[in-house]
Order: structure tokens, then C-alpha cells, then sequence
């Protein structure tokens, strides 16, 4: 038996890494075990969000380095013209314009109040499975409200360009 519930999360990348035979698989080290890491979940551990801030411009001597980033959930995600673009892999919830002093947790805190990471209240390494998959859940829902608000967008956008067509035609016409 898998030891149900009350068991620490980490079991569940035990118990899933046996089961997805064709899984890719991150390999990671948790304390003495080497563990497989699902795709997928490895955004998870802390170290995996660390590896994503290589060009990170905040490297010592200021309050948002890499390290206290991907502590409070952030992902690092440069664009052309931004290279401090960080996002919550939870929320989703995308922040520049970092300031050296500028606090992660604290800055999260302030712009995504809700989110689940922020509410954790231990190592994410301890939760049970039930209280790590409530967590993706979460992360799921903020997922798809993100894809949903985006398609909306586009869908505007394209919208406005038909009825610019139309309006076009109706030119044309006269």
C-alpha cells in the first residue's frame, strides 16, 4: 500500500515515477533519496526554480537575489526588453521592474494576495499528498484562468479586425 494520505508529497513522485514508465524524468535528491521527478512537477522544488535564473541581473548584495526568488515561488522568465520578468509558477502571476532592495515574498504578497504558495505554512517537501495536491489544483485552476483570459484577448483582438473589415466593405459599397 501506498500509505495513503497523511504520507509526505515526496512519495507521490516515488509512487508516480514507478508508474509513468515513459516519463522523462528530472532526477533530483531529496535528503538520502534519489528520487524521480514526474515532468511537469518539477517546478515544485525550490532547486529547479533556482536553475531558471542563469541570467538573472540581482546577483549579490540586494535583497532579490536569485535564491530568495525562487524561495518565495518566482520562475525567472526574461523577455527582449525585460530581463528581470518573473513569475509565480502557482499564480502565474508575472512581476518586473525589480528594484535591489524589493523583497520577493513580500512583493508577491502584495500583487497576488491569494496565492496558494504564499499560504504554505511549511517546506513544501513536507506536505502530505493531500495537501500537495490540493497545491496543484490550485496551480491547475490558475493555469487555465490564464489560458482562458489570454484567448480572450486574441479573440477581441480578432473580432475588432473582422468588424474592421466589414466596416471596410460597407466603404466599398457606398
Amino acid at each position: 500500500t501506498w500509505g495513503g494520505p497523511g504520507k509526505p508529497f515526496w512519495w507521490l513522485f516515488f509512487l508516480l515515477s514507478r508508474c509513468s514508465l515513459k516519463a522523462q524524468a528530472t532526477i533530483m535528491f531529496l535528503g538520502e533519496a534519489k528520487l524521480r521527478v514526474p515532468p511537469g512537477l518539477e517546478l515544485y522544488l525550490k532547486e529547479n526554480r533556482l536553475a531558471t535564473f542563469t541570467e538573472w541581473p540581482f546577483v549579490s548584495d540586494c535583497s532579490c537575489t536569485a535564491d530568495r526568488m525562487a524561495e518565495a515561488g518566482f520562475i525567472h522568465c526574461p523577455i527582449e526588453n525585460a530581463s528581470d520578468v518573473a513569475q509565480c509558477f502557482i499564480c502565474f502571476k508575472e512581476l518586473e521592474g525589480w528594484e535591489p532592495d524589493d523583497d520577493p515574498v513580500e512583493e508577491h504578497r502584495k500583487h497576488s494576495p491569494k496565492c496558494a504558495f504564499l499560504a504554505l505554512q511549511k517546506d513544501i517537501c513536507d506536505l502530505t499528498i493531500q495537501e500537495f495536491m490540493k497545491l496543484r489544483k490550485e496551480r491547475v485552476k490558475n493555469l487555465i484562468g490564464t489560458e482562458v483570459k489570454h484567448t480572450m484577448i486574441e479573440m477581441e483582438k480578432y473580432a475588432k479586425l473582422i468588424h474592421e473589415k466589414i466596416d471596410d466593405l460597407r466603404l466599398i459599397r457606398h
